[in-house]
């Protein structure tokens, strides 16, 4: 405080180097450092230095308290960061652990989980701030028919470890994240459906619901009112269509526009070596002009990529199965006999770059910088691990090795020139 620091008697040597006397200034104040021996106004001199001493101790009350409160609460923030350092380290423990149990529980040993081996990679749908994984997890056929439901939820579990953020479902699945229409696409059935699809999912909303084939007893004008409405009540977040092809999408967008509605973000289409043009030349003329995403499904054209059916239809396999006659038809087609010889030059190719044959058919359609994520099917967790860790084999697939896997399949898309869709230079 400034009377403390203002008293010359504070901070002076003791009475060596002042006179014991007491000397009297023009103002008449006694000013002393030493307590003189002369009985004449010791009295004086005593209750000078007392009222000093109480004056310098006042001051010094007031000041100390507020350092030393400054110290306790450094030492308290201190105390309370270290708290907090400590529970986040007991949290994250715990969750190893239960990490640990759950990978015991499942013989999935840590130090092979895919969630450090995968390197899962994140791609926006579309022109929308949503980021999606670059695989996903597609429950068709599968889910709810082909595999009990112990292993659908350890292959949802194993896929959400491994970074996978995307589950397609609809209402003719079990269970999934995402949810199409498959009644039509009138008002009505959009949003009973999509309503019927939350109480069994248990969910409050979806974030994508797709508008899956095109209803040609429905106005698309309906159809986009409906979405905006499941939409704007928080039933889900966006919305997309699937085997929906340029013009019926360009037309959702056109309505959506004119009447101040919500468009749609992605399309989802079937892409795999054998099936190209949609994707490869229609959605990127799409993406370009109204921000259309890509959400592609059968990577390994149901199965046939796979080389399982080299020899055969295995009675386990899809193309036995009731109602997917069709596949068997595609297989012992002449087609089907020229894709076969394809893939076993595919094989060979693969056996080079050190990875299965679905493996590169998946990194192939990755390598596609316009397709935001490929949906994944699987009837076996090993399956599911091995077709994920296709994403380990993407930066193989150089501009080099593409030529050479497009020289085997001959069958690379060019766009026409003069349609609607064409690129512009």
């Amino acid at each position: 405080m400034s009377s403390i620091v203002q008293n010359p008697c504070v901070g002076r040597a003791p009475a060596a180097r002042m006179p014991k006397s007491v000397t009297r200034e023009s103002s008449g104040t006694s000013r002393s450092s030493s307590i003189s021996s002369d009985s004449s106004g010791s009295g004086g001199n005593i209750r000078s230095l007392l009222s000093m001493s109480e004056s310098v101790h006042a001051n010094l009350s007031s000041f100390f308290p507020e350092q030393a409160l400054e110290k306790e609460e450094t030492r308290q923030r201190s105390h309370q960061l270290e708290e907090i350092k400590r529970l986040k380290e007991v949290h994250a423990a715990a969750q190893l652990k239960n990490l640990e149990d759950f990978l015991k529980i499942n013989r999935i040993s840590l130090r092979d989980s895919l969630a450090h081996t995968t390197g899962m990679i994140y791609r926006n749908l579309g022109k929308s701030g949503l980021r999606v994984s670059c695989v996903g997890l597609g429950t068709w056929v599968t889910f709810g028919g082909q595999i009990t439901d112990d292993v659908a939820e350890e292959m949802t579990t194993l896929a959400y470890e491994s970074g996978i953020n995307l589950f397609d479902t609809s209402e003719v699945y079990n269970c999934g994240r995402y949810a199409e229409m498959e009644r039509g696409l009138s008002r009505k059935h959009i949003i009973e459906g999509l309503r019927a699809s939350l109480d069994r999912l248990q969910l409050e909303y979806v974030d994508v619901v797709f508008a899956n084939r095109p209803d040609p007893y429905t106005p698309i004008e309906e159809t986009v009112r409906a979405m905006t409405y499941v939409i704007n009540r928080g039933m889900a977040l966006y919305w997309g269509t699937s085997r929906w092809n340029s013009m019926e999408i360009m037309e959702a967008y056109s309505v959506a526009r004119q009447f101040n509605q919500i468009p749609p973000i992605c399309e989802q289409a079937e892409y795999h070596m054998f099936q190209r043009e949609k994707v490869e030349v229609q959605l990127p003329q799409l993406y370009h002009k109204i921000g259309i995403g890509a959400m592609t499904w059968s990577p390994l054209a149901c199965g046939i990529i796979s080389g399982k059916y080299r020899s055969g239809i295995p009675p386990s396999a899809r193309a036995s199965l009731k109602g997917y006659e069709w596949i068997k038809d595609k297989i012992m087609s002449e087609e089907g006999h020229r894709e076969q010889l394809k893939l076993r030059e595919l094989e060979t190719f693969a056996q080079r770059l050190q990875c299965t044959l679905p493996q590169l058919a998946i990194a192939w359609c990755l390598r596609n910088d316009k397709v935001n994520s490929v949906l994944l099917g699987a009837s076996r967790p090993a399956q599911l691990v091995e077709n994920i860790r296709a994403i380990q084999v993407l930066p193989k697939i150089t501009m080099s090795i593409a030529a050479e896997i497009d020289c085997i399949l001959k069958n690379k898309p060019h766009c026409k020139k003069g349609s609607r869709f064409s690129k512009e230079h």
